[in-house]
């Protein structure tokens, strides 16, 4: 797992979604004929990042996610109401100490290779996630499993040590995969993470590096056929750029910089031609340190860095207020958030009083804050293609000038920063994203 320290949180996402002149043509024909749904045509989505392996628990960068999160299922889902409600399990049992919770799987549901899904696959899976040898962020949430037990074909239970707030809400994706393709097998090491077979309402048809995934419906799939026939996946590292393939209907779907939602897409074109919307998620940007470097390995110095920078300027800045800053990763009013946490306002001067009990002064003054003979400079790393993570660091770089400190950017390519760096954990610091759940 990363280790690194969350201290800044903008958690708000903007989706738009185009009606296009090709959908208000079909408009048209539904409202003239009947109000049913109608099978066939695709879905265009911009991305600026490209998938780096499409086995859930192995990803660890949200354009995976996006995709496996077409191909494969969990056991539950969340409702657009954020409750949760069955996927793979037609209901569950928790018992009256919430320490053994016991799945009832849906039955007839199969792999897109036409194998029989059963409770073999869940153990499968958990098997593999709880495994030493498998790299995965996600592990700590099934060490908190005592037990997992198949009970038949269709009932698979779990028993905690002890209380687990999260531990139904664990089993919403990551876990399931197909032990007949994969017993005996080193994930890491074979093809399916980049051609998989799930059971999810899509199947990957092709993924032409650089380019673009195209996955086309699963007909069988257990909860019905997709309406939508084809889901492409278009990757264009620049968001300007992908904004104009927007205007030219070259993609159907993307998502919004805060100048594109609140200036760029007001106008008759846009308002005629697209829907866009806007709505919480369980996301959040942060910065985050290594703590295997030096610098970072007191808390002091973390804590004056948090109390350096003022979040509220970059919310108002980068994100024309379309945000609000966090302790944490969960949402506001969601049952896991918690409003007693700390918070770190902005306060300077503070920032300057903990630095110097950590040790750290500008002792020859060339207003460089230095210790032991080392000034105090290091390098944020972030992705290329992302306006506002680069313009965060910029206003990060200029308040952290200001008590001293000495702050290089350096972005990176989506897949380069993510492999090279991020896994290999090359890195002082981090400008990044998380999605949870």
């Amino acid at each position: 797992m990363k280790k690194i320290i969350i201290f800044l949180l903008l958690a708000l996402v903007i989706i738009t979604g185009c009606k296009g002149k090709q959908a208000q043509t079909e408009q048209a024909v539904v409202k003239g004929n009947s109000d049913e749904p109608a099978y066939g045509d695709a879905l265009i989505v911009g991305s600026i990042g490209e998938p780096s392996n499409l086995i859930y628990m192995l990803a660890s960068d949200s354009a995976s996610h996006d995709i496996a999160g077409l191909i494969f299922n969990g056991l539950v889902k969340y409702h657009t109401d954020l409750s949760v409600i069955g996927d793979l399990a037609e209901s569950w049992d928790i018992s009256k100490d919430g320490l053994v919770i016991t799945f009832h799987l849906r039955k007839g549901v199969k792999w897109a290779d036409g194998a029989a899904f059963t409770a073999d696959d869940v153990k499968f899976g958990y098997d593999t996630i709880v495994n030493e040898k498998t790299p995965t962020a996600y592990k700590e949430d099934f060490l908190q499993v005592k037990k997992a037990e198949v009970i038949d074909k269709y009932t698979f239970r779990v028993t905690y040590e002890k209380p687990f707030a999260p531990a139904l809400t664990s089993w919403s994706g990551i876990v399931v995969l197909p032990k007949h393709l994969l017993e005996g097998k080193d994930i890491t090491k074979i093809e399916f993470g980049r051609n998989p077979i799930g059971l999810g309402p899509y199947k990957l048809r092709k993924w032409t590096p650089g380019q673009e995934l195209i996955l086309d419906s699963y007909r069988e799939y257990f909860e019905g056929r997709p309406y939508i026939d084809r889901y492409v996946y278009r990757l264009i590292p620049d968001l300007a750029t992908m904004f104009l393939e927007l205007k030219a209907g070259s993609i159907d779907m993307m998502g919004l910089t805060p100048v594109q939602y609140t200036k760029q897409t007001n106008t008759d074109f846009f308002k005629n031609n697209f829907q866009k919307f806007r709505y919480p998620v369980f996301a959040y940007t942060y910065m985050g340190f290594n703590l295997k470097h030096p610098f970072f390995q007191d808390k002091r110095v973390r804590q004056a860095i948090a109390y350096a920078i003022d979040k509220s300027e970059i919310i108002d800045v980068v994100l024309f207020g379309l945000g609000s800053p966090a302790t944490g990763p969960y949402v506001p009013n969601t049952w896991p958030y918690n409003p007693n946490v700390k918070r770190y306002e902005y306060n300077p001067e503070k920032a300057k009083e903990l630095l110097k009990e950590a040790g750290w002064e500008d002792t020859d003054g060339d207003g460089l804050l230095d210790k032991d003979g080392m000034p105090f400079r290091f390098t944020i790393f972030t992705n290329m293609g992302n306006t506002l993570r680069k313009n965060a660091a910029t206003i990060i770089q200029w308040r952290l000038a200001k008590i001293g400190i000495k702050v290089e950017i350096r972005a990176l390519e989506w897949s380069t920063f993510i492999n090279e760096f991020i896994d290999k954990r090359r890195f002082e610091a981090v400008i990044l994203g998380w999605q949870i759940g």
